[in-house]
């Protein structure tokens, strides 16, 4: 059974469904709009025009069909839909029809193949979106070689319990990195998420930058810009390191090997090798915010200016009001007001409710906390 919707500018059909899984006849999930929301914003705060699309893994072809009715006018050339099932391949095909009148081009191709077969046999791509249903990785490879230079690869992984620690051993084994399951257990997994993609990229001669990347509900989503050459290659994987973090006082630094004793004199507990770089382009972000400045872009924007002065990373005041016994928990902006009379960049992260960016050193953010 199928009902009519509307998300963004389309209308679509998609199944009636009580809860969200793998046995859809064709995969839909409305909590992933704020995932189409945010690719659409960002395609249109770039300069980049007349795009070779490509959509791998379609679904009901939601993501395509808000693309040909909100990107700006010129932004696309062609694009591609493709998915491995009939059934959705239909219905890719009827909502296309339901929403044909409004396309910003009608250079539009509807394939029924297997994703990485479908990325094989083209001849490239200036966007591809990789959005399956739990890890990317298979899809990793032929993404990777099919993407232009200074081409958009954008990917999702919605298997966060893995990447932030629950199941250890599994991150081990798919993402060639250790996790750390504690308070900045999201910013870990983004970034040893990152790496696996770039190490991937690198066996092509293509460096993958971050331009804009998060953690939300049940995934993370990270938007590279590739560029081409060991040149680049070279300075990415400089970049690949791992953090070290100890849990009697609540330090943590980045370092190149993964033991060491903290200045506690405790032993290190470590996580990774993971990507230590920028996570976002400030720039990109200040334009996406001129079309859209909700609170989540605000957050993301001011913490993309405290990491590109300082490289700062995330405390948890919770964590360390636990850690101290302390009574009373000050609220977060009155502490975000004092670090900043001590003259220290700061910021909130959308990583954590209770947490926040400063290059500010535990120890003194430890007695700030406590006056």
């Amino acid at each position: 059974m199928y009902e009519e919707i509307t998300e963004g500018l389309a209308n679509l059909y998609v199944p009636k469904q009580k809860k969200i899984s793998r046995k859809l006849p064709v995969f839909y999930n409305p909590v992933m709009k704020l995932n189409r929301d945010i690719s659409i914003l960002l395609l249109n705060s770039l300069p980049d025009k007349k795009l070779q699309i490509a959509l791998p893994l379609s679904g009901t072809g939601v993501r395509g069909i808000r693309f040909l009715k909100e990107l700006k006018k010129g932004k696309i050339k062609n694009i591609s839909f493709n998915d491995n099932n009939e059934t959705a391949v239909k219905i890719i095909k009827k909502n296309l029809n339901l929403n044909k009148d409004n396309f910003t081009t009608k250079d539009i191709h509807v394939f029924n193949k297997d994703a990485n077969q479908f990325l094989t046999e083209s001849f490239g791509f200036d966007y591809i979106d990789i959005d399956p249903f739990g890890s990317p990785n298979k899809f990793l490879n032929t993404a990777v070689e099919r993407i232009s230079r200074r081409g958009v690869l954008a990917v999702t992984a919605t298997d966060t319990g893995c990447l932030c620690g629950t199941f250890e051993k599994a991150c081990q084994q798919k993402y060639w990195a250790k996790p750390l399951h504690n308070e900045f257990m999201h910013e870990t997994g983004l970034r040893i998420l990152i790496r696996k993609i770039q190490l991937i990229a690198s066996q092509y001669d293509r460096a993958l930058i971050p331009m804009f990347s998060y953690s939300k509900d049940h995934y993370f989503r990270v938007f590279f810009r590739c560029k081409k050459g060991k040149k680049h290659v070279e300075h990415v994987l400089k970049q690949h390191r791992f953090i070290l973090f100890c849990r009697n006082c609540l330090n943590r630094s980045i370092s190149e090997k993964n033991s060491g004793k903290c200045e506690c004199k405790k032993e290190f507990e470590y996580g990774g090798p993971l990507w230590t770089g920028l996570l976002w382009d400030s720039d990109l972000v200040k334009q996406m915010m001129k079309n859209s400045s909700t609170d989540f872009l605000k957050i993301i924007y001011d913490e993309s200016k405290v990491l590109s002065k300082t490289g700062a990373g995330i405390y948890d005041i919770h964590a360390i009001c636990r850690k101290h016994k302390l009574k009373k928990i000050p609220k977060k902006q009155d502490i975000i007001e004092r670090i900043k009379k001590k003259k220290h960049p700061v910021s909130e992260t959308h990583l954590s409710p209770y947490g926040l960016r400063t290059d500010m050193q535990i120890k003194e953010l430890i007695k700030l906390i406590k006056k």
